[in-house]
């Protein structure tokens, strides 16, 4: 099977689309070309897939035209955004959407009848769980994923400042939208906190490891549970999130939920920090929770499956049956 993998909007090196879905993919044996904004954020294409290059947020016109080289014979599209929907060659493989942003249930509805739709209940979110990480530390936190205001970047900031006094340091992994870098960059200019960009999900998980706690923060605007709370699970560390990570902390018993508020957030890092025998209960019942439920690989097979479905497509394996 030949499958094309468009987005113009995140990272080519994204978790969801190059590690786990892409990588999919590959490990069973199909092709796999990939629209993606690689020189927009200055990365090589991994090797293996057949890499074009787009304009991230491309017009409609750029947008349609890279998708129409993407798709030459392919047997399957997947689009990581709803706007691509609308840049659609004529000549196209069957359409899947995977669903990653708001979305009103009339486009959703919409989208259902002309294509197939991946949701987060079909094709769960993920990670890597470790095999054991270490016990979480105490001298430091951590936070994977993009930085913005709306995802707490200032409180962040004022955290890592009332942390140093005792003896904490704060950790940022990950990519940050224009607006807040200087602030990132004067905090850490002034030794409040280590700001590492954008690292490769292996990388990132690794550089968690044995950190105090992992922190999940946002505003009312963030609705959904982010992806980086399977992540501290899935590698021992207790959680810190604000409300819209409650289900899933509170059902693991693996971490604390507090307001988007810098005092909330600093006395659950201390809490934990003077409570170790509790900080390694969250983390290993967060671990068992992500071993059982997020690990990708066990449900990468059956992403496959769905693909190869969609596509028309059947095995050799299958045929033999």
């Amino acid at each position: 099977m030949r499958a094309c993998v468009a987005t113009t909007l995140h990272h080519p090196e994204d978790a969801r689309i190059m590690h786990r879905q892409i990588r999919a993919l590959l490990d069973a044996g199909h092709e796999v070309t990939y629209v993606a904004p690689f020189t927009y954020f200055n990365v090589t294409p991994a090797l293996g897939v057949t890499a074009i290059d787009v304009a991230r947020h491309a017009s409609p016109g750029k947008a349609r035209a890279a998708l129409k080289r993407g798709v030459r014979g392919a047997d399957l599209l997947i689009v990581h955004e709803h706007r691509l929907l609308r840049a659609l060659p004529h000549r196209r493989p069957p359409v899947v959407w995977d669903v990653r942003e708001q979305v009103t249930p009339r486009q959703l509805a919409r989208a259902e009848r002309r294509h197939q739709v991946i949701t987060p209940a079909m094709v769960p979110e993920a990670t890597l769980v470790s095999p054991g990480p270490p016990p979480s530390g105490d001298t430091r936190v951590v936070h994977i994923g993009r930085l913005s205001v709306e995802r707490g970047v200032n409180e962040l900031v004022g955290l890592a400042e009332r942390l140093v006094p005792h003896g904490v340091r704060l950790d940022l992994i990950g990519p940050a939208e224009r607006d807040v870098r200087p602030l990132l960059r004067d905090a850490q200019r002034v030794g409040l906190l280590d700001w590492f960009g954008y690292v490769p999900n292996r990388h990132a998980l690794r550089m968690a490891e044995g950190a105090l706690a992992g922190l999940a923060l946002g505003d009312a605007s963030v609705r959904t549970p982010p992806t980086k709370i399977m992540d501290y699970m899935g590698r021992g560390l207790p959680v810190i999130t604000t409300p819209q990570g409650a289900a899933m902390v509170e059902g693991a018993g693996c971490g604390l939920v507090v307001p988007l508020d810098v005092d909330a957030v600093l006395n659950a890092v201390l809490d934990l920090k003077e409570d170790p025998v509790r900080r390694v209960k969250m983390g290993a019942l967060g671990h068992a929770e992500a071993r059982l439920r997020y690990h990708w690989p066990d449900h990468a097979e059956a992403f496959v499956r769905r693909a190869e479905a969609w596509a028309g497509y059947l095995p050799a394996h299958a045929l033999a049956v």
